[in-house]
C-alpha cells in the first residue's frame, strides 16, 4: 500500500500510539489502515451418503477438486456466504445443519468456516467456477487431487466423525507445506 484510500496522500508503516504492531498510517489525515485475515466460507454438502465435490474451473488450483467455498462478502453471515458459494460453484441448494470446522491458516491470512449441509435434492450443474461436479462416496474421494489442504482436513474430520455422529466443531491450524 502506497497511498491512503481516504485522502490519496502517502502512507508510512509505523506502530500507531497505543498499538503493538506496524500498520499503514496516512501521513496527511492520520487514518490507520488495518489489514485483517480473509474469511472463506463453504459447505460440505451431503446427499444420502455422498459428498458433493467440485473440480475447479478457475485458478488457483485449476483442475483440482474442492468443496464449494469462497470469500465471504460484506453484508452476509458466514452461513449465508456458505450457501451462496455452494450455489455459485455447483448450483446445489443446501440447508446448513451445523458448523463443521474452523480452519486457521495464518501464513496466508485466511480463516475457513466449513458447514455441514444437506442437499435439498441431488441436482447440481457445472458453473463458470467448476468444470465438473460429482457426488462421491468416501472411497471415491480423489485425495491426491484435492486443491487445498484445508479441504483434506475437513473431509478427514467428516470421515472420522461419521460412525459416531460426532457433532463437535473442529478447530485446526494448518501450517505451510513442508
Amino acid at each position: 500500500m502506497n497511498y491512503c484510500s481516504n485522502c490519496g496522500h502517502t502512507i508510512s508503516l509505523l506502530v500507531p500510539e497505543g498499538d503493538d504492531r506496524e500498520r499503514y498510517c496516512c501521513d496527511n489525515c492520520g487514518s490507520i489502515h488495518y489489514f485483517n485475515p480473509r474469511i472463506i466460507v463453504g459447505c460440505l454438502p451431503i446427499w444420502e451418503d455422498k459428498i458433493l465435490l467440485c473440480k475447479r474451473g478457475i485458478e488457483p488450483r485449476l483442475g483440482f477438486w474442492t468443496l464449494p467455498a469462497g470469500f465471504m462478502e460484506l453484508g452476509e453471515t458466514t452461513e449465508q456466504g456458505a450457501i451462496r458459494e455452494t450455489w455459485e460453484e455447483s448450483r446445489a441448494e443446501v440447508d446448513i445443519e451445523r458448523l463443521h470446522g474452523i480452519y486457521n491458516i495464518p501464513h496466508i491470512d485466511q480463516v475457513y468456516f466449513i458447514y455441514l449441509a444437506k442437499m435439498r435434492s441431488p441436482n447440481f450443474e457445472v458453473t463458470p467456477e467448476s468444470s465438473k461436479i460429482e457426488l462421491l462416496g468416501i472411497e471415491d474421494i480423489p485425495w491426491d487431487n484435492l486443491a487445498f489442504r484445508v479441504m483434506s482436513e475437513a473431509l478427514q474430520h467428516y470421515i472420522e466423525d461419521k460412525p459416531a455422529a460426532f457433532t463437535e466443531v473442529h478447530h485446526a491450524v494448518i501450517g505451510p507445506r513442508k
